[in-house]
């Protein structure tokens, strides 16, 4: 088994891509300077990130050769009243903990760590703070806010709570914000706190500060924003260097929630003109974009191998690993495989290497094509295979072929609704069905057109076509016990909920919360229809569990009209398959005007109605005499 953390540790060669951001930084004439280190879920952007962190601080503390370097992890910051003042506490703290600095900056520390504070106050707004910050001061505890709860301290408790719930309570709060300086305003405290860290920066004496920031895709929207509202305070300060490994995807989603009240029922033009407003933010807080690629088949057999060799190794992996930096300097292209590493191995190790990795040779394209070449699901597709290679071991089941079990994990991975529709065909005819002999023969002799009736299209996409070229062909083999092992992925959707791409997560609940007809039709035009087939087959699987556990939904059934309307792949017959198991009376009545404007738009869903209950309301509502 691997674990699924980031680590500094290169298998994927990522170090190149590391070292490049470093040579950016280092240029004294790009700063200030913010960099984005852009990929998907899992692509390798912290392990990239954790990189670039140790070489920067070298062998000694966060500060080396006059660079400050802090590691920022807005997830575990996630539960904080206020995401912007941890990341600005955090920054400010690290100077004032470094005693080669401490001592020079104490004055400015403190003075900027009081503007945090007030920072916080003024960014949760009097109305939420009144109620936990009075309420702390009677149980005892601590408030959201101690610089508030000391000035709260100072009233008397009956005057106290006399204020907070009368009508004024607000300007009571407010009046409350005084300094020496007179009432505090966000504005004058923004620019003075931009001056006060310039000023500690240069009594510091550092050449320059570097702050990595990671995991901010994994926050809500809201705190994305709070961070990314961080960051633009100390765009343009001098020396400074922001590194922010994230999702685009989610960030621009994000960005988008803010200015959501303002689209709710605009017009296209509108819309167009939020999107720019959106790709302009981006553009003005990430100066210099960098976007992951994704790994090649080669890059991917490669980083099979390499883990096999971690997890199967003890003495002779560092010299594996030596070897494998010295091979990508040489050769960037080529795959790092059992002939390269053999020579450092016993003949014990190579015997126990050897199958593992003759696997990982015959299947590493289809896995590297179905997995998208990311590193993460590469990582946990492992896991899943090694438990069921084990679970085979421990049943004692007979004949048991590993590279079996991997082609049809890599269906199951990225074609689900396929994977159950091979299931369904071998349990009727006792593990070996003539339904795939018929499409593996077709596929080899490029005839899958033939097939158009009598299979769903799926079984003709370029990717699933190469899924049946592959060795080993599964005609004439026995796969029951292959579908035994996998009866978690066929009886409960834990499993493959684990591996749904974040991305695809939140493309699912924010159409969820679509707002209007038109903003519904906006998205799935410029997220839904750019995905590919496996990313939409597990949106599509989402949708579908969701309708099934709640038909009488009119978002969910809406959003499957819009969908079909719009000819996103495969959502016809998903959205059949819906109606086969649902109570169609629990269909609103009331979506009667969408059904009827959807086939205007799509003729071919006029079928929907031959698959309704003919007793049902909506059937009824359907078929009525105008």
């Amino acid at each position: 088994m691997w674990a699924d953390n980031e680590t500094s540790e290169d298998l994927l060669g990522f170090k190149v891509h590391a070292e490049l951001i470093i040579e950016v930084i280092k240029d004294e004439g790009l700063l200030p300077v913010s960099v984005g280190v852009f990929g998907d879920w899992g692509s390798g952007k912290s392990s990239i990130l954790k990189i670039i962190y140790e070489q920067l601080k070298g062998d000694g503390d966060e500060l080396n050769e006059g660079t400050l370097v802090i590691y920022f992890n807005g997830w575990m910051f996630e539960g904080y009243d206020d995401a912007k003042a941890a990341l600005l506490e955090t920054i400010i703290k690290k100077f004032e903990e470094n005693k080669k600095i401490s001592t020079q900056i104490k004055e400015q520390t403190t003075k900027l760590l009081k503007s945090v504070n007030w920072m916080r106050v003024l960014g949760l707004g009097f109305k939420k703070i009144a109620i936990p910050a009075a309420s702390a001061y009677f149980t005892g505890g601590l408030s959201l806010i101690p610089y508030l709860s000391g000035e709260l301290q100072k009233i008397s408790p009956k005057e106290l709570v006399d204020k907070l719930q009368g009508d004024d309570g607000e300007n009571f709060l407010h009046s409350l914000l005084k300094d020496k300086k007179g009432e505090v305003d966000e504005t004058t405290l923004i620019r003075e706190f931009r001056d006060d860290f310039k000023k500690m920066i240069d009594q510091s004496k550092i050449k320059k500060l570097v702050v990595i920031i990671d995991d901010l895709d994994r926050c809500t929207h809201e705190r994305i924003i709070e961070n990314l509202e961080a960051i633009k305070l100390f765009l343009n300060v001098e020396k400074t260097a922001f590194i922010i490994g994230a999702d685009p995807r989610i960030v621009r989603h994000a960005i988008e929630q803010r200015y959501r009240t303002e689209r709710i029922g605009a017009t296209s033009d509108a819309n167009d003109k939020n999107q720019r407003i959106i790709t302009d933010y981006l553009e003005k807080l990430i100066q210099i974009p960098y976007n992951l690629p994704r790994l090649s088949d080669h890059e991917v057999e490669t980083y099979m191998t390499l883990l096999f060799c971690k997890r199967q190794l003890t003495s002779s992996y560092p010299k594996v690993l030596e070897s494998f930096r010295e091979f990508r300097i040489k050769n960037r292209y080529g795959v790092f495989g059992f002939a390269d590493i053999e020579t450092h191995l016993s003949e014990q190790e190579k015997e126990a290497l050897r199958s593992s990795i003759t696997l990982i040779a015959s299947l590493s394209s289809i896995i590297a094509e179905g997995l998208k070449g990311n590193p993460r699901q590469i990582k946990r597709f492992l896991n899943t295979f090694t438990l069921r290679h084990k679970l085979a071991s421990i049943a004692t089941i007979q004949d048991f072929k590993i590279d079996v079990l991997a082609k049809l994990m890599v269906l199951e991975y990225t074609y689900e609704d396929l994977f159950k529709e091979l299931y369904t065909w071998q349990s009727v005819k006792e593990g070996e069905p003539d339904e795939i002999k018929e499409l593996e023969e077709a596929a080899e002799k490029s005839q899958m057109a033939s097939l158009d009736i009598k299979y769903s299209s799926q079984w003709k996409d370029e990717q699933v076509v190469r899924w049946l070229k592959a060795e080993p062909k599964l005609s004439g083999i026995d796969l029951r016990d292959y579908f035994w092992i996998a009866r978690d992925k066929l009886f409960s959707s834990l499993s493959g909920s684990t591996l749904i791409p974040a991305h695809i997560k939140s493309l699912f609940k924010s159409l969820l919360n679509f707002g209007s007809a038109s903003l519904l039709k906006d998205k799935i035009t410029n997220e839904v229809l750019i995905e590919n087939g496996a990313n939409l087959s597990l949106l599509l699987s989402l949708f579908e569990k969701e309708l099934i556990k709640t038909p009488n939904n009119s978002d969910l059934h809406k959003i499957f009209l819009q969908m079909m309307s719009q000819r996103v792949p495969n959502s016809l017959s998903t959205y059949k398959k819906v109606l086969k198991r649902i109570d169609h009376d629990a269909i609103p009545f009331s979506l009667r005007a969408d059904f009827v404007f959807a086939i205007k738009e799509n003729p071919e869903l006029e079928d929907l109605k031959t698959q309704m209950d003919p007793k049902s309301q909506i059937y009824k509502a359907l078929n009525q005499k105008k």
